[in-house]
């Protein structure tokens, strides 16, 4: 009943109350990131969501669009000033996924979305990896608050595998706490 039902009408409702809690810092962030960094505002990358269909993630822009003599855009660390740097740090690049949220393609907890690449390339690997798209991807997960981006990818999966087998209000709870 959780995983059907409950779980998504929370996600609504925590969604709404947030990007209304958070609007000014929401507008306020539009227009830094339109100053600082340009346009578009927004970044949209495709990510394959719950059972592999493919969604468009939302984040704040971090990134220009710096390019070379050629019209080739520069190298990632090349287009990443200090107030992206700030963004991605605070995770204030990550308050658009309300939208993603509010929309169906997220929910507030679950595996965090990865690159297909990633998918294709971890498959190979770690055999059992697509497992994840077994329930929608998360703002955070149990893979996150158990050590983030300190993990590697065999390590993701285990928390990632036991948080679809456990997944439950307590669960989710544990995690966005």
């Amino acid at each position: 009943m959780y995983r059907r039902c409950i779980k998504r009408l929370l996600d609504i409702i925590l969604a709404l109350i947030g990007l209304i809690l958070l609007s000014p810092v929401f507008l306020i962030l539009m227009l830094l990131v339109r100053k600082k960094l340009g346009s578009p505002v927004f970044f949209h990358q495709e990510r394959p969501g719950k059972d592999g269909k493919i969604f468009g993630l939302m984040k704040f822009r971090s990134m220009t669009d710096a390019r070379d003599e050629e019209g080739n855009l520069l190298p990632d660390a090349e287009r990443l000033p200090h107030f992206g740097k700030v963004l991605r740090a605070t995770s204030l690049d990550e308050l658009p996924e309300f939208i993603n949220i509010l929309k169906g393609d997220m929910s507030f907890v679950g595996p965090r979305p990865e690159r297909k690449v990633f998918y294709d390339l971890f498959e190979t690997y770690i055999p059992g990896f697509y497992r994840r798209l077994q329930v929608k991807p998360g703002l955070t997960g149990l893979a996150q608050v158990s050590g983030g981006y300190d993990l590697g990818p065999e390590e993701k999966i285990v928390y990632d595998m036991e948080y679809i087998r456990h997944q439950s209000v307590w669960m989710d709870l544990r995690c966005m706490l």
